[in-house]
């Protein structure tokens, strides 16, 4: 059999080029998309802060939930965790009472707080990478370790600089330095300049050492963030162990490499958007991979019809065939996958780069090859060519011998029935999706994406039944060109399997890709009205590089001629939703004046101040809150408060799903600085530079989208272009295998009397015709998630999002699918390249 199946692809090795091709693209791509899924869910932080420490005693990190369920006699419980954005902190006095421990030779607390880091004359500082600058006592400078390198330690009013950034500030001791913390502006001078023992600092994070006695006063924290703690020689390390845990009580005590978790969450790399993003990205590149490859294949076995009805002439079996053609699929893909993984590997390294630059994923992530990924992605490939050749195959080894003897043979006709039904099954997940998800969440625009592939399986199930319904019109008008148009309608009629086979990849390529862009330009069409209409009360909005520390913003409150003032501090907040933490976007909100700076759309309620808070309508519809409700939550740093439901407003797009008190997320948020600030009243911009000149003052506009809303936006771009990729090959790797497939059918036209120039024109024609049926299906599916998606947002059904997207895709679309099915028919017109027969000889 394998002898047999290796001798077929040499004597046809231009018929399997087109399927060599499309299964080379699929490993590829899958090989790329479990890579970079491999190494986000397997990244480690690049540093460890804590090396010098035996074990660290850390403040909570995370929000952890344990439900229990009865179910007869078995008790089910079910843990779940979700990360805080903030670092809880630990009671001052620990770090004591750890120290009195036996085997304990030191306990040193380590409080860990974010910085906006700045020269005297205001010029901002980064660390490398653009990692954050996070500040410390001097005494955690013994746990990395840090020494110095020049100057001395800090005392009160100083500060210590790793190398590093002292470096990118290009300072020496003595300088001036300015710092932003919540709690204000601080200017302190430069006392020295520290570094590790190897390089100049750490690779995430930049490090700035406070004089002990003055972290409390800057940072706002009423403890450490972190024990560290250094066993004694020769002690007996779980004994240590053991009584550090009785000790810490509730709080972990770490060991080893989970050290690096109790350092502050900002100062580590996140990874977890990343996990999502990289999800969808093998979620996209599978579902388009598979799409593709079936249909290649499964027009490869219907090119070799009269191939296998000589091989049943000769005795071979269905059986016999069916696994014939599932070796030679299988040959095809491990053939492919010789070259198409080292490809994948290039192409995840080129996304990689990509995102860094956008910002969806940490400076310091790079793509880890491994084997076994690349073993999974090869047999995947695989298997989908395996299967697709056997599925295909499953009709066409039924052909009658005769069928050898004939010049065009066709596969037994039925299966309609089956492909309706394997047709309802994602239909209707498809129709559930869009009916019961709620498609105006975070979710929206990747459901989205979810019921469009539903839809576009159910199309290529019932692909042949729909495009024979639609060759039946579109015929007509091809046919009123004239008698090529007539005999390029009549050819299409009697060949719909063909047709289906070069339209269903276009409708793949244009839905997929449109829905995607349509869907995520709407979101973010609708985020920056909602912006606009929230911010349309403010004459001018302060704003500085990195934030305003609240007392900034009540003293900008306070000038003369503010008639109101409203300021927006970004935070997290997690909610219990059943028995499952989950984390929400939401916003510290400062009000201030008997003019309203801001305009939620607040449809109930009134926004009010301490103990209470205020929500979208979305989310409390969502969670059945009503007004007066009291809510437990957890803020940043893991304190858990209960507050009052005052308000339910509307315009939450790009702002957030909940609003609390400014002073209340200022205290637990590590950051707690806002963003902006709103300001209403007259000549209240000259009021600003008069007493705040550092301050920028901009007229009142649509703000930018938030740093997440465009690394979301680069994401789905970034998807887009490789779908349209993939696609775009596909679609004319098929058509070239269905061209080059009637090469005899062409010499059979010449030797009829055709010209050279009228069968081409005929095969032009019969292009627009698979191109306008894919087209057709195409906007169907579009249509239907779009409007879908469209009338979740704000009710309003719309099927073009944006004109220019939607025509722009069409006819790119369109066009590709002409070019790809006019040239390679012309390719095959020219002198010499039909059988001799067709040319007289």
């Amino acid at each position: 059999m394998i002898r047999l199946a290796l001798g077929t692809l040499r004597r046809h090795r231009g018929a399997y080029l087109g399927t060599f091709l499309a299964a080379l693209l699929a490993v590829a791509l899958l090989a790329s998309g479990g890579l970079l899924l491999f190494s986000v869910l397997t990244a480690q932080p690049p540093a460890d802060r804590f090396g010098a420490a035996t074990a660290v005693i850390s403040g909570e990190r995370e929000i952890t939930l344990t439900t229990t369920k009865e179910k007869k006699d078995k008790v089910k419980r079910k843990t779940k965790s979700e990360g805080l954005t903030g670092a809880g902190t630990l009671p001052a006095d620990l770090a004591g009472r750890v120290a009195a421990l036996p085997g304990v030779a030191a306990a040193v607390p380590d409080a860990a707080f974010p910085v906006l880091l700045a020269t005297g004359d205001g010029r901002p500082v980064r660390g490398a990478d653009d990692a954050p600058v996070i500040g410390h006592g001097w005494a955690s400078a013994s746990l990395t370790p840090f020494t110095l390198r020049a100057g001395a330690a800090p005392h009160r009013g100083e500060v210590v600089l790793d190398a590093d950034l002292a470096a990118r500030a290009a300072v020496q001791p003595g300088a001036s330095i300015q710092i932003t913390t919540r709690t204000g502006v601080h200017t302190l001078r430069l006392s020295g300049v520290a570094a590790p023992a190897r390089g100049n600092g750490l690779p995430a994070q930049g490090a700035l050492f406070l004089a002990d006695s003055q972290v409390g006063e800057i940072s706002g924290l009423a403890g450490p963030t972190a024990v560290a703690v250094v066993a004694g020689p020769g002690t007996d390390g779980p004994a240590v162990l053991a009584a550090l845990r009785a000790e810490s009580g509730q709080a972990p005590v770490l060991t080893g490499t989970d050290k690096v978790r109790a350092d502050l969450p900002g100062a580590l790399p996140d990874y977890i958007a990343p996990i999502s993003i990289f999800g969808f990205v093998i979620g996209i590149t599978a579902f388009a991979a598979i799409f593709v490859l079936t249909g290649t294949v499964a027009l490869g076995v219907r090119q070799r019809l009269r191939e296998l009805a000589l091989l049943r002439t000769v005795g071979a079996t269905p059986g016999l065939l069916r696994r014939l053609l599932g070796l030679e699929s299988v040959l095809v893909a491990l053939l492919a996958a010789v070259p198409g993984c080292p490809l994948g590997i290039v192409v995840a390294n080129l996304v990689a780069a990509r995102f860094r630059e956008l910002g969806a994923v940490p400076a310091q992530f790079t793509v880890q090859t491994n084997i076994g990924v690349l073993l999974a992605t090869v047999g995947a490939g695989v298997l989908v060519a395996f299967v697709s050749a056997r599925l295909a195959g499953r009709r066409a080894v039924r052909i009658a011998p005769t069928q050898a003897l004939v010049e065009t043979a066709t596969a037994p006709g039925g299966g309609q029935a089956a492909r309706l039904l394997l047709a309802v099954s994602p239909a209707g997940g498809a129709i559930a999706v869009l009916t019961f998800v709620p498609l105006g969440g975070q979710l929206g625009v990747g459901m989205g994406f979810v019921s469009c592939a539903l839809l576009l399986c159910a199309v290529a199930a019932a692909g042949p039944l729909l495009v024979r319904l639609l060759t039946a019109g579109v015929a007509r008008l091809v046919g009123a060109t004239g008698v090529t148009g007539w005999l390029a309608g009549a050819v299409s009629r009697a060949e719909t399997h063909r047709v289906t086979a070069v339209a269903v990849p276009l409708t793949l390529m244009f839905a997929i890709n449109a829905t995607m862009l349509l869907n995520s330009e709407l979101s973010t069409k609708l985020a920056a009205e909602e912006q606009a209409l929230r911010t349309a009360p403010a004459a001018v909005q302060v704003t500085a590089p990195g934030g305003l520390p609240l007392g900034t913003v009540e003293r900008i409150a306070a000038l003369p001629g503010v008639k109101g003032a409203a300021a927006t501090l970004p935070t997290r907040v997690v909610l219990d939703e059943g028995g499952k933490p989950e984390d929400h976007p939401a916003q510290g909100l400062f009000e201030a004046g008997p003019e309203r700076a801001m305009d939620l759309g607040v449809r109930q309620g009134a926004l009010a101040g301490k103990d209470t808070f205020a929500a979208s309508d979305d989310l409390a519809d969502a969670r059945s809150w009503r007004l007066g409700d009291n809510v437990g939550m957890w803020l940043a740093d893991g304190q858990q408060v209960t507050l009052r439901l005052a308000a339910i407003y509307e315009r939450s797009r790009g702002f957030g799903e909940l609003a609390l008190p400014a002073v209340l997320v200022a205290a637990h948020d590590p950051r707690g600085l806002a963003a902006t600030v709103a300001l209403r009243g007259d000549d209240v911009a000259g009021a600003v530079h008069a007493a705040l000149p550092s301050l920028t003052v901009l007229p009142r506009t649509e703000a930018a989208p938030a740093g997440d809303a465009q690394e979301q936006q680069g994401a789905w771009e970034l998807l887009v272009v490789i779908s349209l990729g993939f696609t775009a090959i596909a679609v004319v790797n098929t058509f070239a295998i269905a061209t080059g497939a009637r090469r005899r059918e062409y010499a059979d036209l010449r030797l009829a009397g055709a010209t050279t120039g009228q069968i081409w024109r005929m095969a032009t024609r019969e292009s627009v015709l698979a191109v306008a049926v894919g087209l057709l299906l195409g906007c169907a599916v579009t249509a239907i998630v779009v409007g879908a998606f469209s009338t979740a947002q704000d009710g309003r059904f719309r099927l073009v999002v944006d004109a220019g997207t939607y025509f722009g895709m069409l006819g790119g679309v369109g066009l590709l699918g002409l070019l790809a099915g006019s040239v390679p028919a012309r390719l095959v017109l020219r002198r010499g390249s039909l059988p001799a027969q067709a040319e007289g000889r």
